[in-house]
């Protein structure tokens, strides 16, 4: 296909000309990334099975791994699922527009190249201007998922979406840098309690200031082999996230991390590998090592979320061989964070 145009759009006052272009490429059955608040998506008119059996083409991603489907009105999630619990109507009222999916009964009018073939629909309302003017111009619900190729870090930058995908879709609207850097909670509201299929920036604590009871499903925690499960939402069944590097994930307190993260430099470089080291700005100066990234703080974990895909991504740019990353306590947002390094991981490391 022809070359992939890229439209500059303020990320807090979208361009209507700009918005009107890339809703007509959506219309017309086109691909077109754009920013969410999470990370970039890759959107596809989600009621018309063409083009979003195209995503899955231009990904390389598995058939069946279900797409989120976006809306830009909250009532439009009335005709995309068969029915909508209380709960999930509290949830909507208290989270959207904003990072929360919910996985609900789909009804007849979702294609099921959109669900994988599954009787739910996952349905999020983002909150990102330029995503809330693309889905309203455009007037169809959007599949999207992250706008990157399959088992890679998701994007968070419109360069990380044209490094991965570009030549393949239509448009990318560069809207700058996103806001959370890992993708949406997903809760799964078709059993009670709900369950948290996939951590992201509203946490289980945030959820059960609503809800009350609230179970994380274990591979949220990515305790179990994903292969193990039916992927009912995006991000359950298969690796996800990695960088080209070996990716070693070392877990601890922070002192015993950072003891286990030297011990496997020294042994990483003794066999001539070049070895990068993903710290957070309480840790990184006790390395002494050429190769150390700050992703972000450990008593802020919203900075190291936020970081986490660009640092990953930084890496592959430096050509490391492997990176050592530092875990972080799995509570709150961490959990999120976690779940994305356990995963993208190829080797987790326990000190304790």
């Amino acid at each position: 296909m022809a070359e992939t145009a890229v439209l500059t759009v303020n990320p807090e006052q979208p361009e209507p000309e700009k918005i009107r272009i890339a809703a007509k490429v959506l219309r017309e059955g086109g691909l077109v990334a754009f920013p969410t608040e999470t990370v970039y998506g890759l959107g596809a008119n989600a009621l018309d099975e063409a083009p979003v059996l195209r995503i899955f083409q231009v990904k390389n991603r598995p058939k069946d791994n279900p797409l989120i489907v976006h809306i830009a009105n909250k009532d439009d999630v009335n005709l995309l699922a068969e029915r909508v619990p209380s709960k999930a109507r509290r949830l909507i009222d208290s989270f959207w527009p904003g990072p929360l999916t919910l996985l609900l009964p789909k009804s007849e009018l979702v294609p099921a190249a959109t669900t994988a073939g599954l009787a739910t629909v996952a349905v999020r309302m983002p909150s990102h201007p330029i995503a809330q003017a693309l889905i309203s111009e455009a007037d169809v619900p959007v599949a999207a998922p992250s706008a990157n190729l399959a088992g890679r870090p998701s994007p968070t930058s419109a360069k990380h979406v044209l490094d991965d995908l570009s030549g393949r879709i239509e448009v990318v609207i560069d809207g700058g840098e996103v806001g959370y850097g890992v993708e949406s909670t997903v809760l799964d509201m078709t059993v009670d309690p709900p369950v948290v299929l996939r951590p992201g920036p509203i946490t289980v604590g945030e959820l059960k200031e609503i809800l009350g009871r609230v179970e994380i499903h274990p591979i949220a925690r990515a305790e179990i082999p994903a292969e193990a499960v039916i992927a009912k939402a995006p991000g359950m069944r298969y690796r996800h996230y990695a960088p080209r590097a070996e990716l070693v994930l070392v877990e601890g307190t922070p002192q015993q991390v950072v003891a286990k993260i030297k011990e496997l430099r020294a042994s990483y470089e003794q066999q001539g590998k070049k070895v990068g080291i993903m710290a957070t700005v309480e840790t990184a100066g006790e390395y002494g090592a050429e190769m150390v990234k700050v992703v972000g703080e450990r008593k802020n974990l919203r900075t190291i979320a936020k970081g986490l895909f660009r640092t990953l991504r930084e890496f592959d740019g430096e050509k490391v061989d492997v990176i050592l990353a530092e875990g972080v306590e799995p509570t709150g947002i961490g959990l999120a964070i976690m779940n994305r390094l356990r995963k993208a991981a190829a080797r987790v490391v326990r000190t304790e």
